[in-house]
């Protein structure tokens, strides 16, 4: 999509960082992680026993 708003086709050989630094479109692969990462930390911090807290700190049986 970011190659089409920049009129740009896959002859032209630009880098995919390139065009994402062109039309200033975050990756979404990072801000995934970055959502993930803050999600995990809101759970960590609450205090009230729900099973968030469970869910994040669980370990498998081995």
């Amino acid at each position: 999509m970011a190659r089409a708003m920049l009129g740009v086709s896959l002859r032209d050989r630009i880098r995919n960082v390139e065009i994402l630094r062109r039309t200033r479109v975050t990756d979404i692969a990072q801000r995934v992680a970055k959502l993930k990462r803050q999600w995990a930390g809101h759970i960590v911090r609450r205090k009230d026993g729900r099973w968030g807290l469970k869910v994040v700190e669980w370990q498998p049986r081995t």
